[in-house]
């Protein structure tokens, strides 16, 4: 019997968006391994385009806090996570993240296990949320930590309910001073919390990864047929639409799709220098 669930089905149909028996044969050839069938699900074509935004996988929201340094500028990032957006909505959970998001800042620490030890009202963040939980009767997590300097940092936070906190918060690092740069630096931050870039610049793409899509990328058109003599320049096409889709740099930029980001940033007169992007579940 292979070793996978009714849930890893869902999920892989859930991120592939193929069908119920492609999934099924796909985790059955690898053993239940899931970023195999992924693969695999690729390769045949199977995949199906789907809106990253809608694959939330729990509750929660996320916060930021921007203070001045000597670089410039220190954003702090969070994601807290509960099991209910009930509780999430709860005034006294939003007040939780408020009173986390403040003890990780003044910490400074810079991912969870620095920022569950840090100092919180005599105690730590660790028994704050510890204490939390059981009032509220749901388990409680600190999911993820970012923190993020730079000579400038924008931020934005996006609701995707009215009725919850925010759950997509965007950190963007930039060089640049003036208005044009300042309202660059703007869009950018809300393209990448639609978008969700995975890399500042191709340069940051790791090599396996490069090497892995250029296999898909060529095991793709031999299924469909195409000459061999034309594969290596169709390869190498497809790995640029990787790029384009994935490395912020390059993608359109949302909000003038004629133009790049690296363009819009470069026309204002700023240089971007790194991201962090938390979405609750993601």
């Amino acid at each position: 019997m292979a070793n996978y669930t009714i849930q890893d089905i869902k999920d892989l149909r859930a991120l592939t968006g193929a069908g119920m028996t492609d999934v099924k044969k796909a985790l059955d050839e690898a053993d239940g391994d899931q970023q195999k069938a992924v693969e695999l699900i690729r390769k045949r074509g199977l995949a199906k385009a789907a809106k990253r935004e809608g694959n939330a996988t729990s509750e929660g929201l996320v916060a930021v806090k921007v203070e001045d340094a000597a670089a410039g500028q220190v954003a702090t990032l969070i994601e807290l996570n509960a099991e209910t957006d009930f509780v999430v909505k709860n005034e006294k959970f939003v007040s939780l993240a408020d009173q986390i998001l403040e003890a990780v800042a003044a910490a400074g620490a810079a991912d969870t296990e620095a920022a569950l030890a840090a100092p919180a009202a005599g105690e730590t963040v660790a028994d704050l949320i510890a204490s939390a939980a059981g009032t509220l009767g749901e388990k409680i997590v600190l999911a993820r930590v970012a923190r993020v300097e730079g000579p400038t940092v924008t931020t934005y936070l996006h609701r995707t309910a009215k009725d919850l906190p925010p759950s997509i918060g965007v950190v963007v690092v930039t060089e640049g001073e003036g208005e044009s740069a300042a309202a660059a630096a703007k869009d950018v931050a809300q393209h990448i919390a639609a978008m969700a870039p995975k890399f500042l610049a191709r340069a940051d793409v790791p090599a396996e990864v490069v090497d892995k899509e250029r296999e898909i990328a060529r095991e793709v058109s031999i299924a469909e047929g195409k000459p061999e003599a034309a594969l290596p320049k169709i390869v190498e096409g497809r790995l640029n639409g990787f790029f384009k889709e994935n490395v912020l740099l390059e993608q359109p930029l949302a909000k003038d799709t004629k133009t790049t980001v690296a363009k819009h940033v470069e026309a204002a007169g700023a240089t971007l220098t790194g991201f962090v992007r938390f979405r609750v579940g993601n």
